[in-house]
């Protein structure tokens, strides 16, 4: 790479991509290049007990460069994006005091959203509707609050998410608790100031290749005990952070729903299948360049000088 660069202002630089597509070797990479540290955006890697299952990356991994919100809550906390942002924006004023530069990564775009635009003021909803939504959910299935979802709120279960029962539970959290659409309340007229620049990229692969890449990580995965950590997480299983791909098929699998060959089968189909939505999440903003990991750094470090360039 070109000697060290250095942003006339502060600017937060968004690593993107779908699971398994190689950002934690990356923004390393960048982290050790630029000097800076790196604040993580993924939903599930917040939760201590969480880590074969969410490919939480090793000591060994990181190479020393800090890295905030990994491990910083307990599964048994309730947090969410809102939360997220506050705490987000608090550390990443405290960053850009040491550095002028400071990398945002991970594959949930609703959290990544949050820091770089800001979210919707949401209402306070009733606790007692979301735990019947979760009973609802373990009872009924997904399937049946998908449907009341299409019935009172069309617009919502048009741009949502449905296989993500957190999102469709939410959407209905608030709509039960209010009586209003969920989507009502989606009226922000334009992004939140942020006293920073924001230089968004978003890695991806050939299809084949990040397929391969996604299996090969649910056999390391299996390999490194993932059984093991889902059976330790049965008291919170309800948890919004479990209700997702690579804790779901567990659960199903000591259910006695399916047998182990095809517990792997979905473990691996469904990852690929979360992969795609991903993509289609960070395909919907505009802003953000798509690389390949391959050239990604080079490209990144042009991508710097021109942004520092034009300033």
């Amino acid at each position: 790479m070109s000697a060290l660069l250095r942003p006339a202002e502060p600017t937060l630089l968004v690593v993107a991509g779908p699971t398994a597509v190689g950002k934690t070797a990356l923004c390393v990479q960048l982290a050790q290049h630029y000097q800076t540290e790196i604040v993580s955006a993924d939903s599930r890697q917040f939760f201590r007990e969480l880590s074969i299952g969410t490919a939480k990356p090793t000591s060994e991994e990181m190479q020393g460069v800090p890295h905030h919100f990994i491990d910083s809550h307990s599964i048994s906390e309730d947090y969410n994006a809102g939360r997220f942002e506050e705490d987000a924006l608090q550390v990443l004023t405290e960053l850009f005091q040491r550095h002028q530069l400071v990398i945002l990564t991970g594959g949930s775009g609703l959290y990544l959203q949050a820091v770089t635009e800001g979210l919707d003021e949401m209402p306070i909803t009733d606790p007692e509707v979301r735990a019947a939504l979760q009973r609802e959910l373990q009872d009924l299935g997904l399937e049946t609050l998908v449907a009341e979802l299409a019935r009172l709120d069309p617009v919502t279960y048009a741009r949502i998410d449905r296989q993500n029962p957190q999102r469709v539970v939410r959407a209905l959290e608030v709509t039960r608790s209010t009586g209003q659409p969920f989507s009502s309340f989606h009226t922000r007229k334009s992004e939140t100031a942020r006293p920073f620049r924001t230089l968004k990229v978003v890695l991806n692969r050939e299809r084949e290749e990040l397929y391969q890449r996604i299996d090969q990580r649910v056999d390391q995965m299996l390999a490194a005990g993932l059984l093991a950590e889902v059976e330790g997480l049965l008291p919170y299983r309800h948890h919004n952070a479990l209700q997702t791909v690579g804790y779901k098929e567990i659960f199903d699998y000591l259910d006695g729903l399916y047998d182990w060959p095809e517990t792997v089968r979905l473990l691996k189909r469904n990852t690929r299948h979360y992969a795609k939505r991903q993509l289609t999440w960070f395909r919907r903003d505009p802003a953000y360049t798509w690389l390949h990991p391959d050239e990604a750094e080079a490209q990144i470090t042009k991508l710097l000088a021109e942004r520092d360039a034009s300033v």
